[in-house]
């Protein structure tokens, strides 16, 4: 079973910038993982996809995160990151790590929250 646990969220104005990251216990690259991303729930909102990576690398954003959001992966490190710049009030949520599992189920962090005053 795959552990999943962010990092980096926290209280940042407007305009300002912040860097997720989650940990994985395996390989990031391993065989029974074929996709990561990051979702995110506000306040009274749905669980939502954010930006998403597979396994070779392709990478799909929500219309709100392009151009402002950057996800990678640092395979050394067995970490997925989420660059967030521009940051709106909007933005303002719990954000999930998650592992889509080759057999067709998930696996989800803990979540860390990002609050972003105006």
């Amino acid at each position: 079973q795959v552990q999943l646990v962010e990092s980096g969220g926290g209280l940042v104005q407007a305009g300002g910038s912040l860097r997720l990251s989650c940990a994985t216990s395996g390989n990031i690259l391993s065989v029974s993982i074929y996709a990561m991303g990051w979702y995110r729930q506000g306040p009274g909102k749905q669980r939502e996809l954010v930006a998403s990576i597979t396994r070779g690398g392709s990478t799909t954003y929500a219309d709100s995160a392009k151009g402002r959001f950057t996800i990678s992966r640092d395979n050394a490190k067995n970490t997925l990151n989420l660059q967030m710049t521009s940051l709106k009030p909007e933005d303002t949520a719990v954000y999930y790590c998650n592992a889509k599992l080759v057999t067709s189920s998930d696996a989800w962090g803990q979540g860390t929250l990002v609050t972003v005053s105006s």
